[in-house]
């Protein structure tokens, strides 16, 4: 072969390996739900540092109960017309309601989109979230189709959908009645199991994906909840007695999820759904700062060092957690110390007082949550060294 003709089929084969070498995976749309009943204004500054990272809002605009009606959220429309992102309005149908009340909603639905424009709000799809058993799913088809043609052409319409329909004959049906869907993967068995399992959300994502050829999000958790006697509590805490058990979402395996869906993502996946935008003093969501790790496939890591604000002699210590994710309380913090008269622990831990430091050993368990700060005690001290201080896990 000549040196010609050897080039020429080293630059064909080049070539041909380039023209099969895998695109990279395209990044995964990210969105987020308000799903706040009440607008405080928290949502600002939410909304704003939010802003960068998910590219759309899905606003709670009204719900319907049996016993209790339908009622409407009152969304702040300023807030969400400055904010300037695409939304998409959901109307939560409780799972229970009888059929003539679904009728009911439909004259709701259009009465809520025609309010929402009127204000100057431009929602660009409309979510139905009602997580009916499967046995109804021929009868909620049959209002979505009612409903699909009685709205506005230009609104898209999509519904929020349970692992549990993927066994019914029914389903390919419904969802031909929509432009889309939301998987929701979290909260859907017995809380007791668990509130979320990555691998029974990645198994189902896979198998929704195999119904049609409809795009799909999939709705991921980023907040706990606690179970007080067999309910479950979530945003508000409930008013009766009993013990607690905690139920997280552990950020780890979503962040570990998100790189599976990225590296191999199911057909016809649109993107995520995070539930919930978080607000200051949301005690069951993740912080922001954990959230917006998670998405951004950042390291996951907690930094918890003491802090201090001292006035004159008289110093408050606090534990403060620098990094994005929640971490444990040290078992043991140490401060360099000099001319003391006086100091004291608070909640969790105990003070032993040395000649030259204080020492606060913990007491109970417990944990910081990333970018929050918990108090560890006082001290009227003529010097306290905080660069020197130990922290021990």
């Amino acid at each position: 072969m000549s040196v010609f003709r050897r080039r020429a089929a080293l630059a064909l084969l080049l070539l041909l390996a380039t023209g099969c070498r895998p695109e990279a995976p395209s990044p995964l749309d990210q969105q987020l739900y308000i799903w706040q009943r009440q607008w405080r204004p928290a949502h600002a500054e939410a909304l704003a540092a939010s802003r960068a990272d998910f590219s759309t809002l899905r606003v709670l605009a009204a719900q319907a109960h049996p016993g209790a009606g339908w009622s409407r959220v009152q969304v702040d429309a300023d807030l969400l017309k400055a904010d300037g992102r695409p939304l998409i309005a959901v109307v939560r149908l409780d799972g229970q309601l009888p059929g003539h009340d679904l009728q009911h909603a439909r004259a709701s639905i259009l009465a809520l989109i025609d309010d929402w424009r009127a204000q100057g709000l431009a929602p660009q799809g409309l979510e139905i979230d009602h997580d009916c058993a499967s046995a109804r799913l021929p009868a909620y088809a049959a209002f979505l189709r009612d409903l699909r043609q009685a709205l506005p052409d230009d609104l898209p319409l999509s519904i929020t959908a349970l692992p549990a329909w993927l066994d019914s004959t029914a389903l390919p049906d419904l969802l031909r009645q929509v432009n889309s869907s939301v998987l929701q993967v979290h909260a859907v068995n017995d809380p007791a199991d668990g509130l979320f399992d990555p691998a029974r959300a990645l198994a189902w994502a896979r198998r929704w994906s195999a119904v049609g050829e409809r795009p799909f999000h999939l709705a991921l958790p980023a907040y706990g909840i606690a179970l007080v006697n067999g309910r479950v509590e979530s945003e508000r805490p409930l008013a009766i007695a009993g013990q607690r058990q905690e139920l997280q979402a552990e950020p780890q395996q979503l962040a570990d999820l998100l790189t599976e869906l990225r590296r191999n993502p199911p057909a016809h996946l649109a993107g995520i759904i995070w539930f919930r935008l978080p607000l200051a003093g949301d005690r069951r969501a993740w912080p922001l700062t954990t959230l917006l790790a998670v998405t951004r496939g950042e390291p996951l890591k907690a930094d918890i060092q003491p802090r201090f604000r001292r006035d004159g002699r008289l110093h408050e210590l606090a534990l403060a957690n620098l990094g994005n994710l929640a971490g444990p309380l040290p078992a043991r913090v140490e401060l360099p110390a000099q001319g003391c008269e006086a100091a004291d622990a608070l909640a969790g831990y105990q003070l032993q007082r040395n000649a030259d430091r204080l020492v606060f050993t913990r007491s109970i368990e417990g944990q910081v949550s990333a970018g929050h700060q918990r108090a560890l005690g006082w001290a009227r001290c003529q010097t306290l060294d905080q660069g020197g201080s130990r922290v021990i896990p």
